[in-house]
């Protein structure tokens, strides 16, 4: 099976030895998601929720490049400094997501890349 790179313009570009996601065969990994703003490639302003509304933005982009949407995905993984911030993360995605929901894990961490406080990844289906 081979692999293909995803890229969009409407991501944050990858800070490193990655591609915004890999498609093989009908199953698209994307990478994780920080709250970046792609036209500047930083943080976005405002709370945690405006943070976390620019990761699944972000995610939703790179879907969007695949050829699919957030609501194509099978597996997330929300990666939180603060556990605290579950609640409001699951609002942001009731605004992505619809049912059936996929499935998820949220995983509390010590920290994340450019010191912000949540990021994402997922694997979409587009079978």
């Amino acid at each position: 099976m081979s692999k293909q790179a995803i890229h969009t313009d409407s991501a944050p570009a990858a800070i490193g030895t990655y591609s915004q996601a890999t498609a093989a065969g009908s199953l698209v990994f994307l990478s994780g998601q920080i709250p970046l703003v792609p036209a500047t490639m930083e943080i976005v302003d405002g709370d945690f929720e405006a943070r976390a509304r620019q990761v699944f933005s972000n995610l939703d982009a790179v879907a969007n490049a695949a050829g699919g949407s957030l609501n194509d995905a099978v597996k997330i993984t929300v990666f939180l400094t603060n556990l605290d911030n579950f609640a409001t993360v699951n609002a942001v995605m009731e605004d992505f997501f619809e049912r059936p929901f996929p499935a998820r894990a949220a995983v509390g961490v010590a920290s994340l890349p450019k010191g912000v406080d949540v990021e994402a990844d997922a694997i979409i289906s587009l079978a």
